[in-house]
């Protein structure tokens, strides 16, 4: 089987490629290789490396900065899908597209289900529920793959900040009222693997298992690397007052997935050891 990744550079691409090349062979493709958003390159390179499966991990993730410039993140996370997707079907190849929590308000007290009302409350979450809807519309063999907090060692995220603030002796002022399962990106490369090997269609939830706050996980990190006296506050998201607001409850279920797949994601404080390991910053005595 063949397999090619759109956005093989990203902070996901990156850790997807090996994943994938363990046991299929497989080609990755970033903006150099082409815009997305032009209907021309996405038939070129399925023409280049005919592939049986695309995974596209190729996104704008700006969350803040996709209230200012909108366009842009449409044209990357809705125009650009509904390219690929179309040019997917025509050619006949499969298609795992990964979204995000992002396309539900937050609203609901328990884990969003994949059928669940969506309902975004900022723009990176709008163009991205667009994208969902062009992929599955373009009537090919299809698959969306909603995650939530991503994390890992090849891209710009809340553990690297957290990182960066201890590394500076900086006290700590950390939301307490939104809550998700932070996710690892070399354990959610595994579960990519798994809803390929099963063949997956429709709208799918993969997360690392349990849930915090983004002050919990900051309290993780600074446990895990030995920083417990560190000045750790909660806050709110008023008063940290981003420029897109985000969902409170971010929690997905994954009843679906792990049924279709039989698959079961790592407890998100696992995911978090393991990237800490991987950066040399696990401690000893944690």
């Amino acid at each position: 089987m063949k397999i090619l990744i759109t956005g093989a550079a990203g902070m996901l691409g990156r850790d997807l490629v090996p994943a994938l090349a363990a046991h299929e062979a497989v080609a990755g493709v970033d903006r150099p290789d082409g815009d997305l958003a032009d209907p021309a390159t996405a038939p070129r390179l399925l023409a280049t490396h005919r592939p049986d499966w695309v995974v596209n991990c190729a996104a704008y993730t700006a969350v803040d900065s996709a209230e200012d410039e909108p366009e842009k993140a449409a044209a990357a996370n809705a125009t650009a899908v509904r390219c690929l997707a179309e040019a997917c079907a025509a050619a006949g190849v499969r298609l795992l597209h990964i979204s995000t929590d992002y396309v539900f308000d937050g609203r609901k007290a328990e884990p969003y289900l994949p059928a669940d009302p969506t309902g975004p409350v900022s723009a990176y979450g709008r163009t991205k529920l667009a994208g969902e809807r062009a992929a599955l519309a373009a009537g090919g063999a299809t698959a969306i793959l909603r995650t939530a907090w991503l994390h890992g060692p090849h891209g710009p995220n809340f553990v690297a900040a957290i990182l960066r603030q201890l590394d500076a002796g900086r006290p700590l002022r950390v939301v307490d009222d939104q809550v998700g399962a932070p996710t690892y990106t070399a354990h959610f490369a595994q579960a990519v693997a798994a809803a390929i090997a099963a063949d997956l269609r429709g709208v799918h939830h993969a997360t690392a298992g349990g849930a915090c706050t983004w002050f919990g996980l900051a309290h993780a990190i600074c446990e895990l690397t030995g920083r417990r006296g560190h000045p750790l506050t909660p806050i709110s998201s008023d008063e940290l007052a981003r420029p897109a607001p985000r969902p409170a409850n971010s929690r997905l279920d994954m009843t679906s997935f792990v049924a279709a797949t039989g698959f079961v994601m790592p407890p998100w404080r696992d995911g978090l050891a393991a990237h800490l390991a991987r950066l040399g910053r696990l401690a000893e005595d944690r």
